[in-house]
């Protein structure tokens, strides 16, 4: 996949994905690799920033598999700019597939 349509949809499936439920770091990584491959090396810079712009909290948790995890638990912040950037993608998908289909 194109890695210029990656970096601009990143940050909205990490907080589309974070507000179903508080994910650990590399929980993030597993669930978007899913549906197209990223690094661990792209996740936690953009965790860390959403955390210092209010959009997440922290927290840890004791693990079974190891150290403790930290979890992102998406802040009442970061739902607001979720819900925006949904509708942004939204209708920048609808505009684009109206395009496509016009071909």
């Amino acid at each position: 996949m194109n890695v210029q349509f990656k970096k601009g949809v990143l940050e909205l499936c990490v907080l589309v994905l974070a507000s179903k439920k508080d994910r650990y770091g590399y929980e993030l990584v597993e669930e978007i690799s899913k549906k197209f491959e990223i690094s661990e090396g792209t996740i936690y810079p953009l965790v860390r920033r959403l955390t210092k712009e209010g959009l997440f909290s922290t927290y840890l948790m004791e693990s079974t598999e190891g150290p403790p995890r930290k979890y992102y638990k998406i802040t009442d912040k970061g739902l607001e700019l979720k819900n925006e950037l949904l509708q942004e993608w939204q209708q920048f998908t609808k505009g684009v597939n109206e395009m496509l289909e016009e071909e």
